[in-house]
C-alpha cells in the first residue's frame, strides 16, 4: 500500500470529503477519505468489508463520472470560506504549514525586482490547473503533454490538456504584461508543465505551493507579498479561494477540464488589451465583475 499525498494540484477533495469510497482502477483499489488517497492492489483479499465497498459504490454513483486519480489535478475547493474583515496585510492570518506549525515570515518579497523591459508594466498572476490546462494521472488520448512525476519512489505519468487558445493567449500577455505563473501545485509538477506550456519564456517567474497561504484549508495567494503595487496586479484564476485576501484584483475564470470548443482565454484577450493602458486595474476589474456577476 502506498499513501500518495493529497493531489499534487493542491485542490481540495470539497465534493468528496463526506464520502469514503473504495474504487478500482488499473489494477488499484483506491480508497479516498477527506484529503489523502491510499492505493492497495485490487483483488478481493483487501480486508475491507463488503459492507462498506457496497455503501461506497452508492456513494461514487452520486459523484461525477471521473477517475479518482484525475480529481488529484482537478478544482475541488472549499469556496464557503468567509473573507479577512479586512485588506490590510497586517490583518492577514499567520502563515501556517499543512502541520500545523507556523511558517516563518518571509524574509523579503516573492518576486525579483522589475526588469527594464517590464518597467512600466502592469503584473499579471496565472494560475495554471484548470486555468491553462487539466491534468489527470487517468490517460488521455489527445494529451498535450506526458510528464512523469515521482510520488514516493514510484514514477507515474500525467497527462496534460492544455485549454483552447492558451498559446495565443500566453503570447500576448506576455507582450502587454509582467506575467507569474503562481500556482497551489507542487514544483515537481508544476515546473515541468510550465516548461512545455511555455515556449516563449512568458513567465518572469514561478511560484508553487510553499509560496501560498495556508488558510482555512485552502492555499490562498497573497498578493500582497509579490513586491508590486497592488493597484497595478492582476490575478487571472479558477478558484476564488485563491484570491480570498484580494478579490478586487480578481478576473474569475471558468474551470476548464476538457471542452475542446472553450473560448474563454481568447475572449479575454481584448479586455487585457485595454487593461494595460489604464493607470489602475481597480475600475476595468469591477466593470467586469459587474458585467459577468462574479
Amino acid at each position: 500500500r502506498v499513501w500518495i499525498d493529497d493531489e499534487l494540484c493542491g485542490k481540495t477533495f470539497t465534493s468528496l470529503q463526506s464520502n469514503f469510497c473504495s474504487r478500482r482502477t488499473a489494477g488499484l483499489s483506491v480508497l479516498v477519505s477527506g484529503r489523502r488517497a491510499l492505493l492497495a492492489p485490487a483483488s478481493s483479499t483487501t480486508g475491507f468489508p463488503s459492507a462498506r465497498v457496497s455503501q461506497c459504490n452508492i456513494s461514487l454513483k452520486k459523484q461525477r463520472s471521473r477517475s479518482i486519480f484525475s480529481t488529484l489535478f482537478c478544482c475541488f475547493r472549499d469556496y464557503n470560506v468567509e473573507p479577512p474583515s479586512t485588506n490590510s496585510t497586517s490583518a492577514l492570518p499567520p502563515l501556517v504549514e499543512e502541520n500545523g506549525g507556523l511558517q516563518k515570515p518571509p524574509a523579503k518579497y516573492l518576486l525579483p525586482e522589475l526588469t527594464a523591459s517590464d518597467y512600466g508594466k502592469k503584473c499579471v498572476v496565472i494560475d495554471l490547473d484548470e486555468t491553462l490546462v487539466h491534468s489527470s494521472f487517468k490517460p488521455i488520448s489527445n494529451a498535450d503533454f506526458i510528464v512523469p512525476v515521482e510520488i514516493d519512489g514510484t514514477i507515474h505519468q500525467v497527462y496534460v490538456l492544455k485549454r483552447p487558445h492558451v498559446d495565443e493567449f500566453l503570447q500576448r500577455m506576455g507582450e502587454l504584461f509582467e506575467c507569474v505563473l503562481f500556482t497551489a501545485s507542487l514544483a515537481k509538477y508544476a515546473d515541468p508543465v510550465a516548461d512545455l506550456l511555455d515556449r516563449w519564456g512568458v513567465f518572469r517567474a514561478r511560484l508553487f505551493r510553499e509560496s501560498c497561504v495556508f488558510h482555512r484549508g485552502n492555499y490562498v495567494k497573497d498578493l500582497s507579498r509579490l513586491g508590486r503595487e497592488l493597484s497595478k496586479v492582476i490575478i487571472v484564476d479558477n478558484s476564488p479561494a485563491s484570491y480570498i485576501f484580494h478579490p478586487e484584483n480578481a478576473v474569475p475564470v471558468q474551470s476548464w477540464f476538457d471542452d475542446m470548443t472553450d473560448t474563454e482565454l481568447l475572449d479575454l484577450i481584448p479586455f487585457f488589451e485595454g487593461l494595460s493602458k489604464e493607470e489602475e486595474v481597480y475600475s476595468m476589474l469591477h466593470k467586469l465583475c459587474n458585467r459577468t456577476g462574479n
